[in-house]
């Protein structure tokens, strides 16, 4: 049986920039590269759509409105050790929206790509 994706659209203002945080940061692999208008990488079961201006996906909508980075949504990658890894990633420069927030279920940092796309890192409570 053929390995099943979780595809998650992410717009980006440079899709080589963003290929490249991707694999070198997080540990994704390059599936395709179409820059300037497209790409796509993967970490397991999950594969980012990574779309520029010029892909399909950032066409503009009937009203006039342009599809843009950004937001609050965000897909979670579970960390071992959420302390190393914010470490190991601020060392490298990488933006963080805030500070690790503990509560009942672990902890959660918010990471953001170099287009201001949040990735949510997560490291579950240990019991």
């Amino acid at each position: 049986m053929e390995t099943q994706h979780v595809n998650v659209r992410y717009m980006v203002s440079d899709v080589q920039q963003s290929v490249d945080w991707y694999t070198k940061h997080l540990g994704f692999s390059l599936l395709s590269n179409a820059a300037p208008a497209f790409a796509d990488v993967e970490r397991g079961a999950l594969r980012v759509l990574l779309s520029g201006e010029k892909s399909s996906a950032g066409r503009p909508m009937p009203d006039g409105a342009r599809p843009t980075p950004g937001g609050w949504n965000r897909f979670e990658l579970v960390v071992e050790d959420i302390d190393a890894e914010v470490e190991k990633l601020r060392a490298s420069g990488l933006k963080f929206r805030n500070d690790i927030v503990r509560g009942p279920g672990g902890a959660q940092i918010l990471l953001e790509d170099p287009s201001g796309n949040v990735i949510e890192l997560f490291e579950p409570k240990k019991h």
